[in-house]
Order: structure tokens, then C-alpha cells, then sequence
């Protein structure tokens, strides 16, 4: 039998992202955000509160990093979910991660984390249900020890975190359950 939870946001898996931004100072600041995901092949589409920093600093630079963390950096991450970039001007300096900067946007890569997309603003809407950033992917960059012989991203070595909206969690990736594409073949002949 079902039993109706009410209106929740109740999607999973999804993406523990690290939005990272140049303030107007020049100055790293790094969001976690569980709100966005891919929307077309080369573009990831994030909502945010447009009172963060970060709404502020993509506004300026009409850019941003997106990194997936991993379960190494999970303290980091959290960090950065729960103290404010308005509030605190070293933020991202108290937890002793690197940044770089990218060569194809101006936002920072925070050389810690697995896995990055660089991307550029292509389109920016205030809604009633927040403000909505689309950016298109220009390039995306990993370190070596996560990818396969083949060169792509191997998941398992790649150890990403998921945020459970159920109950305030961080998971990592468990065990491979299928193969996409392929799994429901036999029903194709139905």
C-alpha cells in the first residue's frame, strides 16, 4: 500500500555540486548546491536563491565552475553548504583547498575536486521559483586517477557523493546494478 508524503522534492540521486565564482574582488567563493543538473548535451541548468553570493558573483562574471565532489572532500563540501560567502569573507581560505583559474572562463577550478565543468552563461530568468542559471559547458576537466584505460570517468574511482533530500544525508556511490541501454532489452520483443 502507498502512503501519500505530501509535496517534497524527493528526486534521487542527486549531485552533491560545487558552484565555484569569482567575487568582484577577485576572491574564491565556492557553493554547495543540490539544485541543478544537466539540460541538454552541453548545458547545466542551476536554480538559485539570488541572495548567495554566487547569484551575485555569476551575475558579474557570466561564468562559473561546477565540480562534483568526492567522498574525500565531503567535510569541505558540507562546509561550504552551510557557511555564507555574505558572511564570511574567507570562506573558501579556511578550508585550505587550491583554486586555479580557468583558461576558457573567468571563474576558479578548485584543483581538490574529481571532476569540473567550466562553463559560461548563456542565459540568466528571475521566476517566482527562484533564479535560473543556464550555462554551457565549455570544457570539463579530471583528474587522471578517476578515469579509465579508455580515458573516460570511471565512477567507482570518481567516489561521488549524493545528497538524500529524505533525510539530510550524504551517500556514495554503491555498486554497479546494470548496464544503461541494455538492461531492458529483453522487453523489446514483448
Amino acid at each position: 500500500m502507498r502512503k501519500s508524503l505530501g509535496v517534497k522534492p524527493y528526486v534521487f540521486p542527486m549531485p552533491v555540486l560545487m558552484i565555484a565564482t569569482y567575487g568582484e574582488d577577485g576572491v574564491v567563493d565556492v557553493m554547495n548546491m543540490a539544485w541543478g543538473g544537466i539540460c541538454d548535451t552541453d548545458k547545466i541548468a542551476l536554480n538559485i536563491t539570488e541572495s548567495h553570493k554566487t547569484a551575485a558573483n555569476i551575475k558579474a562574471h557570466n561564468a562559473f565552475t561546477i565540480s562534483v565532489t568526492d567522498r574525500a572532500h565531503m567535510a569541505e563540501a558540507d562546509f561550504f553548504g552551510i557557511a555564507s560567502g555574505n558572511r564570511m569573507a574567507d570562506k573558501f581560505e579556511r578550508t585550505g583547498l587550491t583554486a586555479t583559474r580557468s583558461e576558457l572562463v573567468d571563474a576558479p577550478i578548485i584543483e581538490e575536486f574529481p571532476l569540473t565543468l567550466e562553463c559560461e552563461v548563456v542565459q540568466m530568468a528571475r521566476c517566482e521559483w527562484g533564479f535560473r542559471v543556464v550555462g554551457q559547458i565549455k570544457n570539463v576537466t579530471a583528474h587522471e586517477e578517476v578515469l579509465d584505460a579508455e580515458g573516460n570517468v570511471d565512477v567507482a574511482k570518481l567516489d561521488p557523493l549524493m545528497f538524500d533530500q529524505f533525510q539530510n544525508n550524504y551517500w556514495a556511490v554503491g555498486e554497479l546494478a546494470g548496464k544503461a541501454w541494455s538492461a531492458g532489452t529483453g522487453l523489446m520483443g514483448k
